[in-house]
This record gives structure tokens, C-alpha cells and sequence, in this order.
């Protein structure tokens, strides 16, 4: 069961990531742009054209809420692996630079 609701979520956050990632893109604004002159050449479509921009913004809205919900999560996962490897470098450059020093007070006498 647990492993059901794993891949499910899964799922959801995949496809949730990739609606976020289509809408984000210039290719879409296109597409609702032209879509959203189609009453001024069609004026007997701008009924069907409201309807279906009112069900693509029923559907798009929590798409897009949820996808940058995950991605900043990831953004967030991906800082904090970032920050400790970090802390772990310059703790590693800290007991370097004690040896480095400890060995020149040792030589310069």
C-alpha cells in the first residue's frame, strides 16, 4: 500500500513538474495568445473559447501550484546537500590550514 501511494505521488509530482515546465515557456504564451484572438477573426467561437479558457484555468492553476510546490522543494533539498558539502570543504580547509601553520612554526625554528 505504502508503495502504491509512493508511486502515485510520484506521479502526480512528475506530471505536476512537466505542466509547470510547458506553461513556463514562450512556445505556451503563443498559444494563448493566438487563442485568445480567435473571437476577434471567429466571434461565433468566443462562447467555446470561454468555456475552454475557464476549464484550461481550472486545470492549469493547481498543475502549476503543485509543480512549483515540488520543484522548490527540490531547490531546497538541492541547497541544503549544497551547504553541508560546503561546510564539509572548509572544515577540511580549516584542519589544513592548522597543519599548514603548525609545520612552518615547526620549520622556521
Amino acid at each position: 500500500m505504502v508503495n502504491l501511494k509512493s508511486s502515485i505521488l510520484n506521479l502526480n509530482n512528475r506530471l505536476a513538474t512537466k505542466i509547470t515546465i510547458a506553461f513556463g515557456t514562450m512556445w505556451c504564451l503563443y498559444v494563448f495568445l493566438v487563442f485568445s484572438l480567435l473571437p476577434i477573426y471567429a466571434p461565433h467561437w468566443e462562447h467555446i473559447a470561454l468555456y475552454i479558457s475557464n476549464c484550461i484555468q481550472l486545470v492549469a492553476l493547481p498543475a502549476l501550484m503543485v509543480g512549483n510546490s515540488f520543484l522548490a522543494r527540490e531547490a531546497a533539498e538541492q541547497a541544503e546537500q549544497d551547504h553541508n558539502a560546503l561546510k564539509e570543504l572548509l572544515a577540511d580547509m580549516r584542519e589544513e590550514m592548522a597543519l599548514l601553520k603548525k609545520l612552518t612554526k615547526t620549520e622556521e625554528y
